[in-house]
């Protein structure tokens, strides 16, 4: 059991060394896109859930 345990933190060790981290630059791009987008998509969400309300409440109650 301890070895198949240090086995895979070894090999986990080997593969972190083969991982091309991104520069400071870029993961501050991809933050700014990945928050942009999100804001982008919970406005369109918000505003379906608007006018889906507004429907129901003008034509069904």
């Amino acid at each position: 059991m301890f070895t198949k345990v240090l086995t895979f933190f070894q090999e986990v060790q080997v593969e972190m060394k083969k991982v091309t981290w991104p520069t400071r630059p870029q993961a501050v791009n991809y933050t700014i896109a990945v928050i942009g987008i999100s804001i982008g998509v919970a406005a369109f969400l918000g505003g379906l859930d608007y006018v889906f309300q507004f429907i129901l409440n003008t034509f069904i109650l």
